[in-house]
């Protein structure tokens, strides 16, 4: 059986308040053609299908017309809820679904009933494992105790693994592929991940998942490998500046008569490519440097010494998908340090000073009441440190 191992699609998504439906879009479809391509018979989503709980109206067609791609492709689709969907909403409809060749595995009750898939050698047994919070599960799972997530889904695995022992008495050569949307301990974030922590410790144990042929993750957006069997493919898209140098990747896992027989990474392609620029204003719109970005979603860093107006209007000029900007003072300037700039002046020469920068040069009359202000401010903390002298040599005596 090969199985092709995707996660983390995030539908409705935006970037830094850019809608990123075409995107999503574009790269489900490019999922479809590489089912297409190489034959692949099951597409596993192990959670964070939508990146809401309520989804829009459209993100949910642009979700359903992807897994229509993918099911007219050849493939049958499994998938479990994460972090950021409703699983009641998610899996609604899901037992007609499943008649369609669509699995949603999305109810904590049913997780130790796995979809049986037949391939030349038999049954492959997909078990879900949906998001687990433990504030919200550990009662439904029976351990009211429970604080982490570590021990949620031991008692999950539990169930898990007595269901498919008591399934490999009857069918000694059932395979097993599971979903999980987990932080499990040797993952790395990229920081586009919304925290799984409430209250209590977040990440899982590589040895909590023995016992199963495959793991297919969910949950971190980059692809790793955390064991042979154990994996994460990531998001389809980069969902963060930090992400822009990661290329994403889909795994394709095929399964023989023994279990895991290779797990291969394949490349997705490129929707659109981000950049992080840094530069005054005049040298990001002129510097031939930059021209490779003027396509992707760029984030800019303005090094002017002062800040340019209206800047990101002008950045979109070149670059259309500028969707940030910041302004960052030179370093290295003493010009532009306030410690430097007021270490020996006056607070006269302070004052001036600042109204200047802010406002423009200060007339004769504004020094006048400046000085008679500084005077006013001098004499009443004078009086106030007089008064407190009076206080404590009272106390003394």
């Amino acid at each position: 059986m090969r199985i092709l191992h995707t996660s983390d699609w995030h539908i409705g998504r935006t970037f830094h308040g850019v809608d990123l439906l075409a995107d999503q879009a574009r790269v489900l479809d490019a999922i479809a053609a590489t089912v297409t391509e190489r034959g692949v018979d099951v597409v596993v989503v192990p959670g964070d299908v939508y990146d809401r709980s309520i989804p829009s109206a459209d993100a949910v067609a642009v979700c359903n017309r992807g897994f229509e791609a993918i099911r007219a492709a050849g493939a049958v689709i499994v998938a479990t809820s994460g972090n950021h969907d409703s699983p009641v909403r998610l899996g609604a409809g899901a037992a007609f679904a499943a008649a369609g060749g669509l699995h949603l595995m999305t109810r904590v009750s049913t997780l130790d009933v796995p979809v049986l898939l037949d391939d030349e050698h038999g049954p492959v047994a997909f078990y879900g494992i949906p998001y687990l919070e433990p504030e919200i599960t550990r009662a439904e799972l029976g351990v009211p105790q429970a604080r982490s997530h570590a021990e949620i889904l031991d008692v999950a695995m539990t169930r898990i693994l007595a269901d498919l022992d008591q399934r490999r008495a009857s069918a000694p050569g059932l395979r097993s592929v599971l979903l999980a949307h987990a932080f499990v301990v040797g993952g790395e974030a990229t920081g586009s991940e919304r925290s799984i922590s409430v209250g209590g410790v977040e990440t899982v144990s590589v040895s909590a998942f023995d016992g199963i042929d495959y793991v297919a993750l969910g949950h971190l957006h980059s692809p790793q490998t955390l064991a042979e069997n154990v994996r994460y493919s990531g998001s389809p898209l980069p969902y963060s500046f930090g992400e822009r140098s990661h290329r994403k990747a889909v795994w394709l896992v095929d399964v023989d008569a023994a279990g895991l027989a290779s797990a291969e990474r394949i490349d997705l392609p490129m929707v659109r490519g981000l950049s992080q620029l840094t530069g005054t204003l005049d040298e990001l719109l002129h510097d031939a440097a930059f021209a490779s970005a003027e396509d992707h979603y760029v984030s800019a860093v303005l090094t002017d010494a002062l800040r340019p107006v209206d800047a990101m209007r002008a950045l979109q000029s070149r670059f259309p998908y500028a969707i940030h900007m910041e302004w960052q003072r030179p370093e290295g300037n003493p010009e532009l340090r306030y410690r430097d700039r007021v270490r020996g002046r006056s607070d006269l020469q302070v004052a001036e000073g600042f109204l200047t920068d802010v406002r423009g040069d200060v007339t004769s009359g504004e020094v006048r009441l400046i000085e008679e202000a500084l005077r006013s401010a001098s004499a009443a903390e004078s009086v106030t440190r007089i008064g407190d002298l009076a206080d404590a040599a009272e106390v003394s005596a």
